[in-house]
């Protein structure tokens, strides 16, 4: 949501380092509760594109709230800039993921 990625392999290179089984789970579950969509990419059918679904972008206030917990009582991991979009406005910080999260939504392929 915050970072944008959209395909298996940006979510495995993140630096969460998360294990290739635990990732392919947790998409399958997020999928399954209606948080995220899932299409092949138009020029490659083995790839797919996950996106945000209205259920899982309006968990968006949730997660700002939660980056803005957890950049006080621990080590940001987030992008600096992000955080201090984040500290300045909740509701910018808001209104950019959902402008990202439409403007991704007209070009899936």
């Amino acid at each position: 949501m915050v970072r944008g990625y959209s395909t298996f392999g940006e979510f495995l290179s993140a630096a969460e380092g998360i294990a290739t089984n635990v990732l392919a789970d947790r998409l399958q579950k997020l999928k399954a509760a209606g948080v995220l969509a899932a299409k092949p990419l138009s020029w490659d059918r083995r790839r797919v594109h996950y996106r945000l679904t209205k259920k899982g972008i309006s968990l968006a206030p949730v997660l700002v709230e939660i980056l803005i917990w957890s950049a006080r009582h621990e080590r940001p991991a987030a992008a600096c800039s992000s955080l201090r979009l984040v500290r300045r406005s909740r509701d910018a910080m808001l209104a950019e993921i959902h402008r990202r999260w439409k403007e991704n939504n007209r070009r899936i392929p």
